[in-house]
């Protein structure tokens, strides 16, 4: 039976974490850049705990006033720093499963080798049996792979594409997907078929490991419930990466 990993971001204010929890196999849990403090990863870890949930770190860029989703000019030493420490602190209240990178700082690493690679530093200075989760076909998938790390190529449930296999900008309208059915679609598609439509019509080649829905969306709770049931519908298993 195929299967899947169904992962969200948590822990970052949204609301949604005791509705998502139950139906998702990873967490990737705020660990003070973006967003997060002891109290709030003590509380998500906690919550994962209590559901067999995967724990990975979610370090971001330090900028919780555009929630890290501005890229921020730092040098690869302040870079490497920022994630070093933010996954050391979610690592010093559980033991973790994977890292994946937040809003700006992951797109950043998707298309900068120069950024991946220092990421994978940190990752790899932290714990080299880490998972690195990664924008499938990304430059953080090539710089962890290169490295020995284990990737899981991860793909989004609520974002749409461009031909590039990049994802939409969110500065656009079309930049999420906020119909039921088309979440389903997409998702069946690039489990089954390895391709997603981009908004442009092209067909983009694209690996499935895991698949993230966004914590903060409106629709995060009903779109986690609807993919639980149509996943086993349609014969795949959902559990953690790895």
């Amino acid at each position: 039976m195929p299967f899947i990993d169904l992962n969200c971001d948590l822990g970052e204010g949204a609301g949604n974490d005791a509705g998502l929890m139950p139906l998702v196999t990873s967490a990737n849990i705020a660990c003070g850049g973006h967003a997060g403090n002891e109290a709030t990863m003590r509380a998500t870890v906690a919550l994962a705990q209590k559901h067999a949930v995967a724990i990975g770190a979610h370090p971001g860029f330090p900028d919780r006033e555009h929630f890290g989703r501005r890229e921020l000019e730092m040098s690869p030493e302040e870079t490497w720093a920022t994630v070093m420490i933010q996954i050391m602190a979610l690592r010093a209240i559980a033991p973790l499963r994977h890292v994946k990178p937040h809003g700006a700082l992951y797109n950043l690493a998707a298309r900068d080798a120069v950024v991946a690679g220092v990421i994978v530093d940190a990752v790899l200075a932290v714990d080299k049996e880490l998972i690195l989760f990664a924008l499938a076909g990304s430059e953080l998938v090539k710089a962890g792979r290169a490295r020995g790390l284990r990737v899981a190529e991860e793909v989004f449930a609520d974002r749409t594409y461009q031909a590039d296999g990049s994802l939409t900008p969110r500065s656009r309208p079309e930049a999420m997907i906020q119909d039921e059915d088309a979440v389903v679609t997409q998702v069946l598609r690039m489990i089954s078929e390895g391709k997603v439509r981009s908004i442009g019509g092209v067909d983009v080649s694209i690996k499935a490991d895991t698949i993230c829905i966004h914590g903060d969306g409106p629709n995060a709770v009903a779109f986690a419930q609807r993919l639980n049931v149509e996943l086993r519908k349609a014969g795949i298993e959902i559990k953690a990466f790895g």
